[in-house]
């Protein structure tokens, strides 16, 4: 029988005994049932399905995708549980150009964000869920985004007609009764409603991959409301992710006092035993997993996975920030992860996941670009195309996916959904010149400053030229779920509370040469930085002052049993103060263009760095 034959039932008011609506004596309940008795009647599903997160009804969700053409199952012998997914080719990525902040005032959105009114906001989309979901089942999917029950974890609902959004929801947080007992408490939640906008006709057959080409992400802040439409693409449908836990987040994190950022989240632990806990903030397809999953090159070094996407972090009584990773499972990029480049992120996808736009080999097997450094002669590419290697294109699409448990990574620590503090803060982008392998802000506000200048070049995973350079301060530029210049400022305030804050660095693997090579070998050898990092952090590495922050003196940094020529070492740390003072130029010109609302604090750091780099130039 299948999932839609388990769950059919004659009318929204007559639920079905598989997947019926739990029973709760509480107002807090009846609030959440309520709320999807409201968006049925608007949306109007043939169906009704509470997702209870039992194995056996995900594995019936699973096959029933198989069954309808959404997935292909794996060949379980080389992958055990997987599947592959492909999607419309119109709907592979972000839409940041669609995703919208509807504050009741446009200055709360800011300039960086696409406001929109949410009275006429919510007309739009009134108008567009009514009956969005007719012929299709509507899931009601309560999630914990952290461990259920811990002391930085929030709830959410996602309702949804799209059964792969439900899988790949209950692979990236935490899913069942326990979330609705909590809710039923009368714990508070967040409420998150998605339709792929594809209503079916009685007796209309279905596409493997629904969507609609008009698209909606829609952000309610002042009411703590996500609608998506049209979409059901990992980003714009999986809505406890980036919609949730970094846009929704960042608002409640301003206005409860703590940090919601797209940071990934390490333990580093030394020879002697020392673990520092290290929270790293890159843009998407920098670099962030291969961090997070760091095997170092150096002996007696290792690394722990704690998250790898996104970290919320929160002030404790002793005067420093303690961290979590929300998210229970990766939603990676594939191509570029391969034996040679992430081996543990291999490792990890050996089974159980959920492969979305890559290619499948003869065997049934997934394969994309980067993944072996022998490219297969014969491949399905991740439009269901013959593929070879004279094709002219890619087999995997540049922004292909894998969704897996992060508990299933080799390198994922013990008590990876425990709270730890914070020793250090990174940030880092795709830099070909001016920003130094790596650097120490001078001070917090500093180190802010450093944070808020961050620019990098635009990567496959949203919207936009490929190689174009785009300011992404803090990472967040398309999360924040307010102002940035609030934001900027929300960052010093908690600072100036902190009485041992972390040290916070910023970190360029992507320096070129003359020759447009890169200067530093990365991937493993990026742990020759974290190790200087850690010294900083203990004492024990020395650094020299430069305008721009302190860099390692020379023989600090551990470059036993790699080659990188004194030439290339010397240009890795190249600070030119022209270069510098044209980079302030367009910072000042960033910080006028998000508008008067910068703090003070920041432009006294960007006069700072100009009068140290004119001293500088003078010599």
């Amino acid at each position: 029988m299948s999932l839609a034959e388990q769950t059919a039932f004659a009318d929204l008011t007559s639920l079905a005994e598989y997947g019926a609506q739990p029973e709760y004596a509480s107002d807090a309940f009846e609030e959440l049932a309520s709320w999807v008795r409201d968006i049925a009647a608007l949306t109007k599903p043939a169906r009704i399905h509470w997702v209870d997160g039992s194995e056996g009804e995900r594995q019936a969700l699973l096959d029933d995708m198989v069954r309808s053409g959404t997935l292909i199952r794996l060949n379980d012998e080389l992958r055990p549980n997987s599947y592959l997914a492909r999607s419309d080719a119109g709907d592979v990525a972000r839409l940041e150009s669609r995703t919208f902040i509807a504050s009741e005032r446009e200055i709360d959105a800011g300039p960086t964000n696409n406001w929109a009114e949410p009275v006429a906001m919510r007309a739009t989309l009134t108008e567009l869920f009514d009956g969005s979901m007719a012929g299709r089942t509507m899931f009601v999917v309560p999630f914990s985004m952290g461990k259920i029950g811990g002391p930085i974890s929030q709830l959410g609902v996602q309702i949804t007609d799209s059964p792969y959004a439900v899988a790949s929801i209950e692979i990236m947080t935490r899913v069942g009764e326990d979330v609705t007992e909590l809710i039923a408490d009368g714990a508070e939640w967040v409420r998150t409603v998605h339709s792929v906008g594809a209503p079916l006709e009685p007796g209309e057959d279905d596409v493997a991959w629904p969507s609609n080409d008009e698209k909606y992400i829609v952000h309610f802040p002042d009411t703590l409301e996500v609608f998506s439409y049209g979409s059901g693409y990992g980003g714009n449908a999986i809505l406890a992710k980036k919609c949730y836990a970094l846009r929704i987040a960042s608002v409640l994190g301003r206005d409860q006092g703590w940090l919601a950022e797209h940071m990934l989240l390490i333990r580093v632990i030394s020879p002697e035993g020392r673990a520092y806990h290290v929270a790293a903030a890159f843009p998407s397809a920098c670099g962030k997993t291969n961090l997070a999953m760091l095997r170092p090159t150096i002996p007696g070094w290792s690394v722990e996975t704690l998250g790898d996407d996104i970290t919320w972090i929160r002030p404790g009584s002793d005067g420093r920030l303690y961290a979590i990773n929300p998210e229970a499972g990766f939603f990676g990029v594939a191509p570029g992860t391969g034996e040679s480049t992430n081996v543990t992120a291999v490792e990890t996808l050996r089974e159980n996941v959920i492969f979305t736009n890559v290619a499948l080999t003869p065997d049934g097997d997934v394969w994309w670009e980067g993944l072996t450094e022998e490219v297969p002669e014969q491949l399905t590419d991740w439009q269901g195309q013959p593929w070879t290697p004279d094709s002219g294109r890619p087999a995997a699409h540049p922004n292909s996916r894998f969704t897996v448990a992060a508990a299933q990574a080799p390198s994922i620590a013990e008590d990876w959904e425990e709270a730890v503090p914070l020793d250090a803060i990174l940030f880092g982008g795709r830099r070909a010149t001016n920003v130094p392998l790596v650097a120490e802000a001078f001070d917090w506000a500093h180190g802010v400053f450093m944070g808020s200048t961050i620019s990098s070049e635009r990567t496959a995973a949203a919207e936009g030229t490929v190689g174009e350079l785009r300011r992404d301060p803090f990472a967040m530029m398309p999360f924040c779920g307010y102002n940035m210049a609030d934001y900027f400022g929300h960052w010093v305030r908690m600072g100036a509370e902190l009485t041992n804050p972390p040290r916070i660095f910023q970190v360029n693997w992507f320096r070129k040469g003359d020759d447009g090579g890169f200067l530093w070998p990365g991937f493993g050898e990026n742990s020759r930085v974290i190790e200087w990092i850690a010294r900083r952090l203990d004492g024990s590495a020395d650094a020299v002052e430069t305008p721009i922050g302190r860099v390692p003196s020379e023989g600090a940094l551990n470059l036993d049993g790699i080659e990188v020529s004194r030439d290339d070492l010397e240009a890795l740390f190249a600070v030119d103060p022209d270069s510098w003072l044209a980079e302030a130029d367009l910072t000042e010109e960033f910080y006028d263009s998000v508008g008067d609302r910068v703090p003070g604090a920041l432009r006294e750091q960007l006069q700072a760095l100009r009068d140290r780099l004119q001293t500088a130039k003078r010599g």
